[in-house]
């Protein structure tokens, strides 16, 4: 999704759920700043929607929530709440709560222009204090490119880069899928200018 920061005054994190529910907008809320989120590209709603069909199907029966662009996560050990456009969680702590979930192995971003930078920097900061967190996975939408971050048996994060021809690999859910699964029918162009939302 593509933030565009709010004129809201600064809200604690019970007035911002209140007052979220009052909005026909979604906002992320960071650091008592809340941040409209606007509609990405017909692309970035297709790949998004592919990715959440895919793990839900794949994660029936085990017990794991995949949430959509509709549902919050709970940056860890802090009051910030994200609308990542796919995520997966398996961790028993989360179905205790009805408005977020916490503890997500697994983020999916998928990349627009105005957003790639903060999805790729801090965004991925915040999300990586996550100890539940395994695979931040950023998929652009105008090109079959997709960048994982994985967090390795020894906490490390190692980046790979997949393209065309390549299986993606997720061990924190235990699925391989070729990557043009993810794309297939779309037609893959750059965005414009008149496409980007400035913040």
């Amino acid at each position: 999704m593509i933030a565009a920061k709010d004129n809201a005054p600064h809200l604690t994190p019970d007035d911002y759920f209140a007052w979220e529910a009052t909005q026909l907008e979604k906002h992320e809320y960071i650091d008592g700043k809340v941040y409209a989120m606007s509609g990405g590209s017909v692309n970035h709603g297709r790949i998004a929607i592919r990715f959440t069909a895919m793990f839900d199907s794949h994660l029936e029966n085990t017990g794991c929530i995949t949430g959509n662009s509709d549902v919050k996560v709970n940056i860890f050990g802090s009051n910030n709440y994200t609308y990542p456009d796919a995520s997966v969680t398996c961790d028993d702590r989360d179905k205790t709560t009805t408005q977020y979930i916490t503890y997500p192995c697994l983020i999916v971003e998928v990349l627009s222009a105005s957003t790639e930078a903060y999805d790729r920097g801090g965004k991925f900061r915040m999300y990586r204090q996550n100890p539940a967190l395994i695979d931040y996975l950023l998929v652009s939408s105008t090109s079959i490119e997709i960048d994982l971050y994985h967090k390795n048996d020894a906490g490390d994060w190692l980046i790979i880069n997949y393209k065309a021809g390549d299986t993606i690999e997720l061990k924190s859910i235990n699925l391989n899928f070729p990557i043009e699964q993810v794309y297939r029918g779309l037609t893959l162009t750059l965005e414009t200018p008149t496409d980007i939302i400035r913040e």
